[in-house]
């Protein structure tokens, strides 16, 4: 009566319900207060003033900066204006 077959899936249906795997570096990076995304053929790299002159904006690898990161801090999240 039912047919249980599954259905096929789109080529973009397929893109989104694939896992992608997020490394611990990645992770750290773009929950990094100096992470800048990309835009403008410009890839997201690190802001930070003692890591932008030596990794530059092309040249910044994630795995390589992020894990032991010293400069790393959490994004602030903004303060209400006024008393709680």
């Amino acid at each position: 009566m039912f047919d249980e077959t599954p259905a096929p899936k789109l080529p973009a249906e397929a893109a989104t319900l694939e896992a992608r795997t997020v490394s611990e570096a990645e992770a750290r990076f773009e929950s990094c207060r100096w992470h800048v995304r990309a835009e403008e053929g410009v890839p997201a790299h690190c802001a930070h003033r003692d890591v932008l002159p030596m990794a530059g904006t092309h040249g910044f690898v994630i795995d390589a900066w992020c894990p032991d990161c010293t400069c790393y801090k959490l994004r602030r999240t903004p303060r209400k204006n006024g008393f709680a």
